[in-house]
C-alpha cells in the first residue's frame, strides 16, 4: 500500500462502554491530531456519547454500508468477535481492517491495545502489509428453493439443541456421498477458523494461505469419521437423514437458523473476502506458540 489514509471508520465492541471509556477518547483525539477524519456507525451513536461524557466534536455518524464507502481503513475495538461480526458484512470493495484486541484470544486481531500506535501510524501512512481473507457463503434450500443465505469467516456449526441426543447428517460433495456421520454435529471451518471451535473439537490446524476447509465432527459416534481437510473449490452439502428435532445452523456463532424437514445446506467460497492489516512485529507460527503454546513440551 502507498497512499495515505485521511477517513478511518472506528467500530466498537458491542454492548461495552467501561473497556473504552479510556481508549477511544484517547484514540479518535490521536487520529484528529494526524489530520484523519473519523466516523462511526451510527447503531454506536448513543454509546459512544456516553463514553466520551462531552459534545462530541470532528466525527460523523454513517450507516454501515456508508461507513465503510466512506472510509479507507477501519479499525475495530474489541476481540476477534468484533473483528469478524464487521469482516462479515464486507463485500470485495471494503477497507482494510485494522483490529486492536481488547480481549483474551485475540488470533485475528493482530494488535494489543497497549501498543497499537506505533503501527497505526505507519498505516495511516500507506506503510502496511495485508492479508486476505476469503469468506464462505451458506444457503439452505427446500428442493430448489432458496431460503435462507448467509456468510462465515471462521466457521459455520450444525448441531442439535437436544442435550445428549446423537443424530445423522450426510455429507457430500457434489456428485457423490462423503460420509454419513452419527455424532453430535460438525464444523465447516475456514483455515483462519481452523484454529476455533474446530481444533477444540480435534479438528486440524490449516494456515490461512491454504485454499481449503475443515470438515470436523463433533463427538462422532463411531471413530472412523475423522477430520478432513478439502479444497474450498468444492461444494459442500449437508443434510439431516431423518427427522431429529430441532438441529440449527449457526455462522460465526453470531447468526442462526433453524433447519426444518427437508432442507439441505449448501457451503461454497464465496467471491468476498475481507483485507486484514499484518501486524510486521508477529507471524503465524509467532501466533500459534504465544496463543496456544503450540509445539510447547511444558505446556
Amino acid at each position: 500500500m502507498s497512499s495515505k489514509i485521511k477517513n478511518v471508520a472506528v467500530i466498537i465492541k458491542p454492548k461495552v462502554i467501561g473497556e473504552l471509556a479510556t481508549i477511544l477518547p484517547n484514540l479518535t483525539e490521536w487520529l484528529h491530531r494526524k489530520k484523519v477524519n473519523v466516523a462511526f456507525s451510527i447503531n454506536d451513536q448513543d454509546r459512544i456519547k456516553k463514553i466520551y461524557k462531552a459534545q462530541l466534536k470532528n466525527v460523523s455518524f454513517l450507516d454501515f454500508e456508508n461507513l465503510l464507502k466512506s472510509s479507507d481503513l477501519v479499525i475495530t475495538l474489541g476481540g476477534d468477535g468484533t473483528f469478524i461480526g464487521v469482516a462479515r458484512k464486507c463485500n470485495k470493495d471494503a477497507p482494510p481492517i485494522f483490529g486492536v484486541n481488547m480481549g483474551r484470544l485475540g488470533f485475528i486481531t493482530e494488535f494489543s491495545k497497549h501498543e497499537f500506535y506505533e503501527s497505526l501510524a505507519q498505516t495511516l501512512e500507506g506503510k502496511f502489509e495485508t492479508l486476505k481473507l476469503n469468506l464462505f457463503q451458506v444457503q439452505v434450500f427446500k428442493k430448489e428453493k432458496s431460503l435462507f443465505k448467509g456468510h462465515f469467516l471462521n466457521d459455520a456449526v450444525v448441531n442439535k439443541n437436544d442435550i445428549s441426543r446423537m443424530f445423522t447428517l450426510a455429507v457430500e460433495s457434489e456428485d457423490e456421498n462423503i460420509y454419513n456421520l452419527a455424532g453430535d454435529g460438525l464444523i465447516i471451518s475456514s483455515p483462519i477458523g481452523s484454529t476455533a471451535y474446530s481444533l477444540a473439537a480435534g479438528g486440524p490446524i490449516i494456515h490461512p494461505s491454504v485454499g481449503s476447509m475443515a470438515l470436523t465432527p463433533i463427538c462422532a459416534h463411531s471413530l472412523t469419521h475423522r477430520p478432513m481437510v478439502i479444497s474450498d473449490r468444492s461444494k459442500i452439502f449437508v443434510r439431516p437423514l431423518q427427522e431429529s428435532g430441532v438441529i440449527t445452523l449457526t455462522l460465526d456463532g453470531q447468526e442462526a437458523y433453524d433447519l426444518k424437514p427437508g432442507e439441505r445446506i449448501q457451503i461454497t467460497r464465496s467471491s468476498r473476502f475481507v483485507t486484514l492489516v499484518k501486524n510486521p512485529e508477529r507471524t503465524y507460527y509467532h501466533t500459534l506458540k504465544e496463543k496456544f503454546k503450540h509445539g510447547r513440551r511444558d505446556a
